[in-house]
């Protein structure tokens, strides 16, 4: 029977995998949890992975050239789509199989973004929170979704997505993604300056890699209507926070909302999201049982697929995965 270890701490277990996926894990091989209440650095990775076949991780535990070299696992499973702290050549190097998750949090993150729209437009926090202080806010006039353009810069499943979303709001949707020819009904694709020119909202859904950081610069938000609002729901990585800062205290932008951030676990920072023509909210746009269950479920499977003597599904490394063979 394989021995399977998960990492996450009590907090990522309740909010990022789930009790119906723990229970499925412990029919498919011996599970030991994290039990140390805290999410695990290199040296707790190493010594309280020991012994285990499986590494089932949270996307907060790194997976760095130290620790995977130290290892005993044949597969290090990332419970979630992105694993850039993953260090991949060195887990080949050592003969571990990595894998990643779907985005099973498609519906979740579009629906945010609608509701980030309909807020920044309508002003729907400002007059909530003037109400909790107990102040009669003043009541301004909004802008409504219909008839109004939204620019999505990257095209991929979540901004299909919230295209066909907007789309159902009478919106006018324009979207940038040089990797990709757009050819959906209703949707126009465009250079990255006229989106940003032509856009009410600008929403950031961009894959963040080397070529990507501070994509959203001073250049950028000088490009937009004063009238616009901006929308990150990627990763903070991709704006420059001192020069949106910098875009809305000069009213060069009419307001911003971000669920991601450069703080840790890509949370907004407490500098930005402090503000009261900023939305923030701390990472939560995929945090709904529906998304959760789908990526937890996802490493389930790929443990049903290993213990059957299987590659599964997420594999990134396939041919290094020499350890594979101890599974087997």
């Amino acid at each position: 029977m394989a021995t399977i270890f998960l990492t996450h701490s009590p907090d990522m277990l309740k909010n990022y995998y789930g009790d119906r996926a723990v229970a499925a894990l412990r029919k498919l091989g011996d599970l030991r949890i994290n039990a140390s209440g805290q999410v695990l650095d290199t040296a707790a990775l190493v010594k309280e992975s020991r012994g285990a076949d499986i590494v089932v991780s949270d996307r907060l535990t790194p997976g760095p050239g130290e620790a995977l070299q130290q290892m005993d696992c044949a597969a290090f499973l990332r419970c979630a789509v992105d694993i850039r702290n993953i260090d991949v050549e060195a887990a080949s190097a050592n003969g571990i199989l990595v894998t990643r998750a779907t985005p099973g949090f498609i519906a979740s993150v579009a629906e945010l973004g609608i509701g980030f729209m309909i807020d920044l437009a309508r002003g729907v926090t400002d007059a909530a929170v003037g109400f909790h202080r107990g102040a009669e806010p003043p009541a301004r006039r909004g802008m409504q979704l219909k008839g109004s353009t939204v620019g999505i810069i990257g095209y991929g499943v979540i901004g299909d997505y919230l295209a066909k979303l907007c789309l159902a709001f009478g919106m006018t949707v324009l979207a940038n993604d040089p990797y990709k020819t757009i050819t959906e009904p209703g949707i126009k694709q465009v250079p990255f300056e006229e989106l940003l020119a032509a856009s009410d909202f600008v929403v950031c859904l961009v894959v963040a890699t080397d070529d990507t950081e501070n994509l959203m610069n001073a250049a950028a938000f000088a490009r937009m209507k004063p009238t616009a609002y901006f929308i990150n729901l990627s990763r903070g990585n991709l704006v420059d926070d001192k020069a949106l800062i910098a875009a809305l205290d000069e009213k060069r932008i009419a307001g911003a909302a971000t669920d991601v951030g450069r703080a840790p676990d890509q949370m907004p920072t407490v500098e930005l999201g402090r503000r009261r023509d900023v939305i923030a909210t701390p990472h939560i746009g995929g945090l709904t049982p529906q998304a959760i269950e789908h990526q937890a479920f996802d490493t389930v499977n790929q443990v049903a697929e290993l213990v059957a003597g299987r590659v599964p599904p997420g594999a990134v490394n396939a041919d290094k995965a020499t350890r594979l063979s101890r599974l087997r």
